[in-house]
């Protein structure tokens, strides 16, 4: 039985949290590989945004515009997710760089992540298949040793509550791994609580038993 709580306690948690690159705006995790003397650098960022990836994308491809190719793939939420999304071959023949990129990069655990993987030509056609390969691997062998944070998918409350309850509401808050982050003591108390979004309901419906359905929900988001 205690097996079977602690499952469904990680299976919830994967629902408001997932990892990101930890790195901050401006810091990159490089890479490199060589492939028969053609030389493939990969630069990996953490973007949270569809303009932050573009803008990386561009910044990254300035910075080795002599490169004969600077391939990307980007997905800018959770990993998994193809709502924001995109790749490129950048001349490549089609299908051998972007897309095999962008499989890896939706797949890989790691959400709100740009890779670009720039090529210096090496005299050696590597073929359809060879070019498959590089620029997946590249990615791959990248993300091997790139830093990682996690990210919670948050809720917010803002909540009254009577002063004579401030105490025990204090003492919930670790359970649902909920911060205070504003606070205003009137004739009633009123807090502002970010939590992981699927505690939310479950820290509202304790707070109402507790407070005998005196509490005043001010705003959730």
């Amino acid at each position: 039985m205690a097996q079977a709580k602690d499952k469904n306690a990680a299976k919830e948690a994967s629902k408001d949290s997932y990892l990101v690159p930890d790195l901050k705006p401006g810091q990159y995790h490089v890479n490199e590989i060589v492939i028969k003397r053609s030389r493939f650098i990969t630069t990996i960022a953490h973007t949270a945004s569809v303009d932050e990836a573009k803008a990386f994308i561009e910044e990254i491809s300035l910075q080795y515009k002599d490169a004969r190719h600077n391939c990307f793939a980007f997905n800018a939420t959770a990993p998994n997710s193809t709502a924001y999304c995109g790749c490129s071959d950048d001349g490549e023949p089609k299908g051998t760089a972007g897309q095999p990129m962008l499989n890896v990069v939706l797949h890989c655990g790691v959400g709100e992540l740009t890779a670009v993987v720039t090529r210096y030509f090496g005299g050696v056609l590597l073929g359809t298949g060879g070019l498959v390969k590089a620029y997946q691997g590249s990615v791959q062998e990248a993300l091997m040793t790139l830093p990682t944070t996690e990210r919670m998918i948050a809720a917010k409350l803002s909540l009254g509550i009577e002063h004579r309850y401030i105490p025990k509401f204090q003492y919930l808050l670790p359970r649902y791994r909920a911060t205070v982050v504003k606070e205003n003591y009137a004739e009633v108390a009123y807090f502002d609580v970010v939590l992981p979004l699927h505690e939310a309901d479950n820290l509202e419906r304790e707070l109402i038993d507790l407070t005998k359905g005196s509490l005043k929900i001010i705003a959730k988001s």
